[in-house]
């Protein structure tokens, strides 16, 4: 009876070694991601950053070479077209003269002056002449009425008159011509005051020309503060109105450039705020320039230029030269089939996915349109909610039993 007993027991302990090492080395079904075929709209977009920008800002520059001083407005304040005065500049002070320079002048002064001197005599001289000769032309009508004389000898004596009149007109205009000259050359060896002291005043005599604002708007930068001396042309402040002329500038590679058109759907995410904006494409500039990315990599890139199809609200303080990202639509469908991205692989220079059917894994072909990266467009080969596996791994194949990974 023992013996049986032990038998039995001998038997049992081999049935359950092989059970479990059956179900040890059973086939387990492999752990899988698992999506759906579904229907729903679906985009193409060209993602960039971009900034914001005003329409039509304007750079307030010098009118003139001079002395600028310091600008009290700031950036943000408001000014009114043809009325607000945004800068005040004096002209440009004299420059100093080294001493070979003022000896030079010196002596032009003197020239000048000695000219002058030479003038004046002449003029005088021009006017005693003068005299002599009215005299000499009213003895010679006396003359004439009492027949002493001829006509010719009136005549002749009248044209002196004229001559010496002539002659007086032009040392008057050279005494003119040289007293310009004596201003001009005096001005030369005028004192040289830079006021380069803050506590310095222009004399009083010394009147500013006030910069006016073109338009109205915000001041949106200042290129110069402090008090400076500057060239002709210099910029000092820039203008624009945020609240009605503000737009998007991104520049896009021209390979993605060549796919817009003028007039498509943007989207305008990222800004700080919780609300997505919208816009559209205004234009498309018709050349490309030479850009470096950030690792040295040259390329090609083409301002595109977005306007917001709402006014900007006041509660969305968007500025000047503000970080945005812009989704620019190139294709959008409002229904359409679709699968994850990430379910397709290649079979050969066709698409493959897994498609699972009563917990196994079959694989098939199938034809996709758009894809986005995260969905693609489903044009045949699958149903409407067919599940497929997502990331297919390797070692998957075709009939192989699979479960869905459970989230951890």
């Amino acid at each position: 009876m023992a013996r049986k007993t032990r038998s039995w027991m001998l038997t049992l302990i081999s049935l359950l070694v092989i059970a479990a090492l059956t179900y040890s080395f059973w086939p387990k079904p492999m752990k899988v991601d698992i999506g759906r075929v579904m229907q729903k709209p679906m985009l193409i977009t060209i993602d960039e950053e971009a900034k914001t920008r005003v329409r039509e800002a304007y750079v307030v520059s010098t009118p003139i070479a001079g002395r600028l001083l310091r600008v009290d407005i700031e950036p943000g304040d408001i000014v009114i077209g043809n009325q607000s005065i945004v800068a005040r500049m004096l002209p440009t002070n004299p420059s100093a003269l080294d001493l070979r320079t003022t000896e030079q002048a010196m002596a032009a002064v003197s020239s000048a002056e000695a000219a002058l001197r030479l003038a004046r005599a002449d003029l005088n001289k021009a006017m005693i002449d003068r005299e002599l000769v009215e005299e000499k032309v009213e003895r010679s009508k006396r003359l004439f009425e009492n027949g002493v004389i001829s006509q010719v000898a009136l005549d002749r004596a009248a044209q002196n008159l004229r001559a010496s009149m002539a002659i007086l007109d032009t040392a008057q205009a050279a005494i003119s011509m040289r007293e310009a000259n004596l201003i001009n050359n005096r001005a030369l060896l005028m004192s040289f005051n830079d006021f380069s002291n803050p506590k310095d005043k222009p004399a009083s005599n010394q009147t500013t020309i006030p910069i006016i604002a073109p338009i109205s708007g915000h001041i949106l930068r200042l290129m110069q503060l402090s008090e400076i001396t500057l060239p002709a042309g210099a910029p000092i402040l820039e203008i624009g109105d945020i609240n009605e002329g503000l737009e998007i500038v991104a520049e896009l590679l021209s390979s993605d450039a060549v796919k817009i058109n003028v007039g498509n759907r943007v989207i305008i995410d990222n800004w700080g705020g919780d609300k997505t904006l919208t816009g559209s494409v205004e234009r498309i500039d018709p050349w490309g320039y030479t850009k470096y990315s950030a690792l040295g990599v040259e390329e090609q890139r083409v301002k595109i230029v977005i306007h917001f199809n709402e006014p900007i609200e006041q509660n969305i303080n968007l500025g000047h030269g503000f970080r945005v990202e812009v989704k620019i639509v190139i294709w959008e469908d409002k229904q359409v089939l679709t699968l994850p991205s990430s379910a397709l692989f290649r079979e050969g220079t066709d698409w493959a996915v897994f498609k699972i059917i009563d917990g196994v894994a079959s694989k098939g072909l199938v034809k996709i349109g758009h894809n986005n990266g995260s969905d693609a467009q489903l044009l045949k080969g699958l149903e409407l909610d067919d599940k497929v596996i997502l990331y297919p791994s390797s070692v998957l194949v075709d009939g192989q039993s699979v479960e869905q990974r459970l989230a951890e």
